[in-house]
């Protein structure tokens, strides 16, 4: 490729050039680039609305959470924002055993073995039955 006048920075260069065009060829065939085209930027969470620069705050994100089912119609896709990503990807992963192929239900979840309010009966001066008032004789 070097040819006797060129320095090795510009061949370097020229390589650096040609792998960064690959690159952005190769990402304007990914499946971001296919949902910013098949659906509006709006996040299909909090419904706030990208344009311009703040385009890249919108994330796409797989329904099914199997980043490799990309169908071209964009059925697995939903564009949400960084937070509301964030918040459903937490929220899936709270749930226990959600990327093990099973959802938890609520019964499932199991209190702390303390509570915040254990004792505030006796920090407020109330007794601890319920079924009385505290001020009857």
């Amino acid at each position: 490729m070097a040819t006797g006048s060129e320095t090795p920075d510009e061949v370097r260069r020229a390589q650096l050039t040609r792998e960064l065009h690959r690159d952005v060829a190769q990402r304007r065939t990914g499946y971001r680039e296919q949902a910013l085209l098949v659906l509006p930027h709006i996040c299909a969470s909090c419904g706030r609305a990208f344009s311009g620069p703040r385009l890249r705050e919108l994330t796409v994100h797989h329904r099914d959470h199997n980043f490799k089912n990309n169908p071209p119609d964009g059925s697995n896709w939903e564009l949400l924002c960084l937070y509301c990503h964030d918040h459903e990807h937490d929220k899936s992963t709270s749930m226990g055993g959600y990327f093990e192929g099973r959802t938890a239900k609520r019964d499932e979840f199991k209190p702390g073995l303390s509570s915040p309010f254990d004792q505030l009966d006796t920090l407020l001066g109330k007794p601890s039955d319920a079924g009385t008032p505290p001020d009857q004789p």
